[in-house]
């Protein structure tokens, strides 16, 4: 076991998000087998594969819900490697699970003060205000119970609460999964907008063509490894990604 300690801090600063040689596994079945990725500041990188492939492993991996048994994970060039979970959000790391996970009962304005729960300052009117504004049905919804809403609804509402906590780095876990169409269509418009902002992201998605088409750089996780990398737009002209993920 070669697990670094959190003050070696020699990853690349550059990086927002740097993983080496990433092992996990739940009891002795291994799901991780030495994952390397990384996330340049400001970059937007996909993550694609089919069900069982272990990319939600990966998220809670490196959200600190799951321990590796190998490897190194840096965020903005410290190591994080066992740094608890909330120390992690605290750093700037911030995920979009999935299935939603609203507060059902709270209002959907509550859920968003909730996301914001890590900032100093009680006063987060305008983050709430930008929200609406990415997502304008929100606003005509905030008086209402979250788990009223569709599901497309939820995971908007998922989404900004994320963004409530002014991320540097933000892990989406299957943010198109059981939408509509016309729903996923306008995910992946924030989606990009939070591009064009600079927002550092890992995009962990099943619809590879939606992903790819918006990724800078991007993985393809196969039985817990990485078998092919690129750009977005080499992964979607690649022969194999296309036989297996695209359906040509």
């Amino acid at each position: 076991m070669s697990i670094k300690p959190d003050d070696a801090n020699n990853a690349d600063a550059d990086l927002a998000l740097d993983v080496h040689g990433l092992i996990a596994a739940y009891g002795r079945i291994r799901v991780l087998h030495g994952v390397n990725i990384d996330v340049k500041r400001g970059q937007l990188v996909a993550l694609v594969g089919a069900n069982g492939a272990g990319k939600t492993t990966l998220l809670k991996t490196l959200s600190g819900l799951m321990m590796p048994l190998d490897g190194t994970i840096s965020l903005f060039g410290k190591m994080v490697t066992s740094t608890p979970p909330d120390r992690r959000v605290r750093m700037g790391i911030s995920q979009v699970p999935e299935g939603r996970q609203v507060f059902a009962p709270l209002s959907v304005e509550d859920n968003l003060r909730l996301g914001a729960y890590t900032r100093r300052g009680g006063k987060h009117e305008g983050d709430i205000e930008r929200m609406y504004t990415l997502f304008p049905i929100l606003k005509e919804k905030r008086r209402l119970a979250a788990g009223t809403l569709s599901g497309g609804q939820q995971q908007m509402l998922a989404m900004a609460r994320a963004l409530m906590a002014r991320p540097s780095l933000l892990l989406l876990d299957e943010p198109s999964m059981g939408l509509a169409p016309m729903l996923v269509e306008e995910i992946f418009e924030v989606i990009q907008t939070l591009k064009g902002e600079g927002i550092s992201t890992l995009l962990v998605e099943q619809n590879a063509q939606a992903a790819l088409s918006v990724a800078d750089y991007a993985y393809v996780l196969e039985t817990g490894k990485i078998t092919v990398e690129g750009t977005g737009a080499d992964l979607l002209r690649d022969d194999q990604v296309q036989r297996a993920y695209l359906g040509i």
